[in-house]
């Protein structure tokens, strides 16, 4: 029975039924992006404890971000093959099994393995997630957007919540526990999958991509090796054979991925999507913002823990802000782009961003919390009112029946940058002593309002009245929103 009102409901009402799918699949949504903010307040035990350098901290966090990005995208794929709930309930499985791995391993190199297993569990479930949403919606296109409302705001408390919890977990039992507490998650979303999430009706219809086996293996080989070479580069040294020769492999297998996915008949990443102008500047709009917040916030994690000396606990609340204040500028970002667009938003708020990165950059040894608190607003503020106009503008930038696919593309393309900002930017705070740490986030910060810069030209390139040169309207819109919702995240 399809849990959702009838597809005409003008109030666009949850019953039950539907309320416990969201309720579910919110489930896989909050570990996953839990565990993107919640590690960075252990950084400094679990460096302690395991005896990790700052390069062996980047794996830990990049491990999770690299598998995590290159693998979403044949997820999907395979949940149109094997079913949506079948493939979220493995995700949740997984994820539950490698964060039991996280919380037992005995050094930094079995964490970091077990990390890359959490990325590969949380690919499964996210897009999956939303195929799920979209089922139990059925063709009620103020019904579904309701849904994945509450399914983003999940999401959204969750990478809120991330850095306070997780201060509260290392102080009460120790960092292992970041990882332990998704077991009891992870277990209420699989026993609540398999009791409130329907089964696909046997007769409901799915197109069945192929699977680019060739693309996904060069995605991984070129983002693996590029992101390695980067954390490598400031310790070994550029002309070292494992640095210089990561560099090449990743060229080498990048060139063969474009050349492949122009040839293959169910490309992974479609090229010829990034032709159209407005397309192409959102996702480079968004490897610049993932860049940017994921690399700034690992060497601010080292800063206020190695420089300042806060616990994790002070650093979680500290990082409150800087966080939190996505709550408010996403729901403001909503009424800005129904009233002007997605380009006005979108320089706007990374002009705003880059101010907030700016002011970091006057952070030395002696700076108080108080002061980082103005540039901690700033940077979501911004960020808040920029992503879901860019993630608005590449919905509406293609045919309503590609915007699953251009979103998915957006949230890999995002991931991607968010993995490369924390190798590039630890490696800048990589040495040892304070100053090291503090010249790291001065230059990065400097890179990040540079970069932010460059969004806003981004911004400006982008179709002003995104809903103006879409075919079939909203209701193709509408039909794909809870896709693009992710890349919003």
């Amino acid at each position: 029975m399809n849990p959702t009102s009838s597809p005409s409901s003008p109030h666009a009402s949850l019953t039950p039924a539907l309320a416990r799918v969201v309720a579910t699949v919110s489930v896989g949504f909050v570990v996953t992006q839990l565990d993107v903010t919640i590690v960075n307040v252990a950084l400094a035990r679990i460096g302690t404890d395991l005896h990790a350098n700052v390069a062996g901290l980047q794996w830990i966090v990049d491990a999770y971000t690299l598998s995590f990005a290159v693998l979403m995208l044949s997820a999907g794929v395979l949940g149109d093959r094997l079913g949506a709930r079948r493939m979220f309930a493995a995700g949740i499985a997984l994820f539950a099994f490698a964060s039991l791995a996280c919380g037992l391993a005995i050094d930094a190199t079995t964490l970091v393995a077990a990390r890359a297993l959490q990325g590969v569990g949380a690919a499964a479930m996210l897009p999956n997630s939303l195929a799920l949403l979209n089922q139990a919606c059925g063709h009620d296109p103020k019904l579904r957007a309701r849904a994945v409302g509450l399914w983003t705001a999940a999401g959204a408390v969750s990478i809120a919540a991330g850095p306070v919890v997780g201060g509260l977990l290392i102080a009460a039992f120790g960092w292992r526990s970041i990882f332990l507490v998704n077991l009891p998650l992870c277990a209420a979303g699989l026993v609540a999958t398999f009791l409130w999430v329907p089964k696909a009706r046997g007769n409901a219809t799915t197109t069945r991509r192929g699977f680019d086996l060739p693309g996904q293996a060069l995605a991984i080989v070129t983002l693996t090796a590029f992101t390695g070479a980067v954390i490598e580069w400031r310790p070994l040294g550029l002309s070292h054979p494992l640095v210089a020769g990561g560099l090449l492999l990743a060229l080498v297998a990048g060139c063969a991925f474009i050349a492949v996915e122009r040839r293959v008949r169910t490309p992974m990443m479609p090229l010829p999507l990034f032709g159209n102008r407005t397309f192409s500047a959102a996702v480079l709009f968004g490897i610049c913002v993932n860049l940017t917040y994921y690399g700034v916030v690992f060497v601010l994690s080292l800063y206020v823990q190695r420089v300042r000396g806060d616990t994790p606990l002070q650093a979680g609340l500290a990082f409150l802000p800087l966080t939190g204040g996505f709550l408010v500028s996403n729901v403001a970002s909503g009424w800005v782009v129904a009233r002007y667009g997605s380009r006005v938003p979108m320089i706007v708020g990374a002009l705003i961003a880059a101010l907030g990165y700016g002011l970091l950059h006057l952070v030395d040894a002696q700076t108080s919390l108080p002061g980082l608190l103005v540039p901690f607003l700033l940077i979501p503020s911004g960020m808040g009112l920029a992503v879901p106009a860019m993630t608005t503008a590449i919905l509406a930038s293609v045919e309503p029946q590609r915007a699953g696919t251009a979103s998915a593309i957006l949230n890999t393309a995002r991931q991607a940058g968010g993995a490369v900002g924390v190798a590039a930017f630890g490696a800048l705070a990589s040495g040892s002593g304070a100053a090291h740490i503090v010249s790291g986030v001065q230059t990065a910060t400097a890179i990040s309002a540079g970069l932010l810069l460059v969004g806003a030209v981004l911004g400006s390139l982008v179709h002003p009245h995104p809903h103006t040169p879409m075919r079939n309207g909203a209701q193709g819109r509408s039909s794909n929103d809870s896709r693009a919702a992710a890349a919003g995240k």
